[in-house]
């Protein structure tokens, strides 16, 4: 009873936060539980040290999408790609790529960029339809790359149930790098093979255009080494390259690129610390929630349940992919980490898969269930700021789909590929 009641106050728009604190409190209530042991549990996330990260690295993303960086990273990789066969839509891919990898949210990335690239490449001599399903579905393809927010918080939740081994943070972003250029190299051959009988012919390439565009973004540039050279030349723990990064930022688009006031920063701060604030509340209650299922033997029982009909890995991860992609179109990827990590891992752990290739997989397949048709997220965004319908961005982002489909599968089934760089 109590659990449909739970549901229905989910459907009808209660908060998710709420719903879950309901549950873990009436649950151990239920138990004869001290009702102290939910604060408790959030009172122990706050202690994690990595977890100063993930507001750190909000605030840096939504400093730079109120910035000129989008339009400065446009220029750039233009600039030095262009030239390529297909090179506009490979500038689109690594554009979209970098800027979701900073911001957390492919979302942004499609009102923020795609308005400055659908226009060039229809422009450029490629089909709408084309240019349509390049721009709705290259904005999630960094949510694999350092320093993702999704990666963060995935790190965190596995941490907190100590299941499978150690999941550094560090270890997250390693292998999501191989994984995240297959996508980018899978998208960028097929975009090769649509410039094939363009009517307008490539513009060739010009050091002059290369140096202005670099010069112009050259405040930007050092982002991704103090990222990753911080962190894994051992400088740097990944809450202290949170900390130079965001600081870093500020410094650029307020004091040396003027592009955004100093009386504006409240604001944003208030903006980025709102979104921050709902993934730690509802992360916070649903660790509580996790431990009562713990306590209850719950996934125990769905072990048992799944290993009855799921006898093999490799049918377990096929199922796992397409339970993945049906949550992405329901659920924003921050919501669907901290719910349903927690269930699936120490499943997953048991038929023998690597928890930091987990994290990968979940990623990969979640970014994908964003425009998965019919009620995918990013298919709402394009639609609303294209002004296309629904049925229109269904069609055009089929094709990228299934390749992408391709690469989750292979993510999935070749456990190197995300592991191959780490001493694992």
């Amino acid at each position: 009873m109590i659990p449909a009641l739970l549901l229905l106050a989910a459907l009808l728009g209660a908060p998710l936060y709420a719903v879950i604190a309901a549950g873990a409190l009436i649950g151990f209530a239920q138990a004869g539980y001290d009702l102290q042991i939910v604060t408790i549990e959030i009172f122990r996330l706050a202690e994690t040290p990595v977890l100063v990260a993930i507001p750190l690295f909000t605030f840096a993303g939504y400093l730079l999408s109120e910035s000129g960086a989008p339009q400065r990273l446009v220029r750039l990789t233009e600039a030095w790609l262009g030239w390529l066969p297909g090179g506009l839509p490979i500038v689109a891919l690594v554009t979209c790529a970098f800027f979701t990898a900073f911001t957390g949210a492919s979302g942004i990335t499609i009102v923020a960029i795609g308005a400055l690239l659908l226009p060039a490449l229809v422009e450029d001599g490629y089909r709408e339809r084309f240019s349509l399903g390049l721009v709705t579905t290259s904005g999630s393809l960094g949510l694999l790359f350092a320093p993702s927010l999704p990666l963060i918080l995935y790190g965190v939740v596995a941490q907190q149930m100590g299941i499978g081994g150690p999941v550094g943070i560090d270890d997250l972003f390693l292998a999501g790098v191989l994984p995240g250029l297959l996508m980018v190299a899978v998208l960028s051959t097929y975009a090769a093979f649509q410039s094939r009988g363009r009517s307008v012919e490539p513009q060739p390439f010009s050091w002059g255009k290369a140096v202005a565009a670099t010069r112009a973004a050259l405040p930007e540039l050092p982002l991704p080494i103090v990222v990753l050279g911080g962190i894994y030349s051992g400088l740097l723990a990944v809450s202290e390259a949170a900390a130079v990064t965001a600081a870093y930022v500020v410094l650029v688009t307020v004091v040396i690129n003027r592009e955004i006031k100093l009386r504006e920063l409240p604001r944003l701060v208030r903006e980025s610390m709102a979104l921050v604030g709902a993934i730690l509340v509802i992360l916070g209650v649903s660790l509580a929630s996790t431990n009562f299922a713990i306590d209850a033997g719950i996934p125990g029982q769905i072990l048992d349940w799944t290993t009855s009909w799921v006898d093999s890995k490799a049918l377990f991860i096929a199922v796992l992919i397409v339970l993945l992609l049906f949550l992405g179109m329901l659920l924003d990827i921050f919501s669907a980490t901290v719910i349903v990590v927690p269930i699936i891992l120490p499943i997953a752990v048991q038929y023998g898969i690597d928890p930091v290739h987990l994290g990968i997989l979940f990623l990969a397949a979640m970014q994908l269930g964003y425009f998965t048709p019919p009620v995918g997220m990013n298919l709402f965004i394009a639609a609303f700021r294209f002004d296309r319908s629904i049925v229109d961005l269904v069609i055009a982002t089929i094709p990228f789909f299934l390749l992408l489909l391709g690469c989750v599968l292979l993510i999935g089934y070749w456990e190197g590929l995300s592991l191959v760089l780490l001493d694992r």
